[in-house]
């Protein structure tokens, strides 16, 4: 039922029974200890503006907007975003009745403060397994411009990709013949898809679209790397809002890493194609990544690279999270990796030094978005009443 409340608050309160659930606290360091136990909820309270926030059209700084850049953007003619739409993608997102036994959401393994990625190695499933990779960062999803996702590109789209996690035995173990039934069960939903498609009419395809208008919505561009370049003209000069160590960074960055990680435009920090970096030189009993997916040996080893903005926060590192700080992630670019046999060819030894690998992590770390990290139009709507 609608309660109206002061200081421009819509509640929606909803007594939830079989399916019922809040969903989980902001960071999922409480359910991914070892030996821990998802829990299920028995109450929540879901907190919406009456004006939505503003997805749908944000002010994006010139760097974003060159012609490079914009061709980046994988939004799909049939699903540009809204503000009702990537609203009801924020619920569905935080919602633990997208699990089979309502305990986790997606946002238990993607944590806002952490960029949306999981701070634990390996992330925890409804029934309390693990994952056997890290679950990356959702930053920036719309800026891949392959627009295929996960660490193997198996999600050949954004709305494809999203069901995969809800469906998986692993994380989320729905059924999603029944989700749409689940969904209707609750008085919030039909106006929420009402307001999203036109009707109330609620449907795997609609959640899997509402689901991805959130997911590239997520947009970070506000961090001491935009505020420097916005009044500078080009990327390679000194950023006056940079510390000189900054800028050493930046220019070791350029030299170095931006081929790979900042191709062709100075807006988006990430990769246009799954690579082997040497991380093993066993091509027969490691994960074969890609490999796995498209059986062709050549594959086998190569991974998608999430963005690097946010990386500060985005610990553990690589596809299994080995690496648990920078230092360490620079230290294996600096030897130049294992000799796999599919390592890419720029993977080389850079024998960086001390001086110049703390350089370069004071530059990875101008690419921190405080506000995205914080902003509350893309925080857990729901507040829970109690637990058992």
């Amino acid at each position: 039922m609608n309660v109206c409340v002061p200081a421009g608050v819509v509640v929606f309160m909803t007594s939830l029974l079989a399916f019922a659930g809040a969903a989980s606290e902001q960071s999922s360091n409480v359910h991914n200890k070892p030996g821990s136990e998802r829990v299920p909820s028995t109450a929540r309270t879901l907190r919406l503006p009456e004006v939505p926030y503003r997805y749908a059209s944000i002010d994006l700084p010139v760097h974003f907007n060159e012609p490079a850049a914009k061709r980046f953007d994988n939004t799909p003619p049939n699903n540009p975003l809204t503000n009702a739409g990537v609203t009801l993608g924020r619920v569905l997102f935080y919602d633990t009745r997208l699990s089979a036994n309502n305990t986790v959401s997606c946002g238990s393994c993607h944590v806002q403060s952490h960029a949306f990625a999981d701070p634990n190695r390996f992330s925890r499933g409804f029934k309390g397994g693990l994952t056997d990779r890290h679950a990356m960062t959702l930053a920036n999803l719309r800026y891949h411009p392959r627009g295929r996702f996960f660490w193997d590109e198996r999600g050949d789209h954004l709305e494809t990709m999203v069901l995969m996690p809800i469906e998986n035995r692993l994380e989320m173990g729905q059924d999603l013949s029944k989700l749409p039934e689940i969904l209707a069960g609750d008085p919030l939903y039909p106006a929420l898809f009402e307001k999203a498609f036109g009707t109330r009419e609620i449907n795997n395809d609609r959640t899997a679209f509402a689901l991805a208008q959130f997911l590239r919505s997520m947009v970070s561009y506000q961090s001491k790397y935009d505020e420097g370049r916005a009044v500078t003209a080009h990327a390679a000069d000194d950023f006056a809002n940079f510390t000189a160590q900054e800028n050493r960074g930046k220019a070791l960055f350029l030299r170095n890493c931006a081929l790979c990680h900042l191709p062709d435009q100075e807006a988006h920090f990430i990769m246009t194609e799954p690579v082997n970096t040497g991380l093993d030189d066993d091509a027969q009993h490691t994960d074969g990544g890609v490999g796995d997916i498209t059986l062709s040996p050549r594959d086998m080893g190569h991974f998608k690279s999430p963005t690097l903005r946010n990386v500060e926060v985005t610990a553990p590192y690589m596809h299994d999270g080995r690496f648990a700080t920078l230092d360490e992630v620079l230290e294996h670019y600096s030897s130049g990796g294992k000799n796999h046999p599919n390592k890419d060819v720029r993977i080389q030894p850079m024998h960086f030094t001390d001086s110049e690998k703390a350089s370069l992590i004071a530059f990875l770390k101008t690419l921190t978005d405080r506000h995205f990290l914080t902003d509350p139009k893309f925080s857990d709507p729901f507040e829970q009443d109690a637990r058992r």
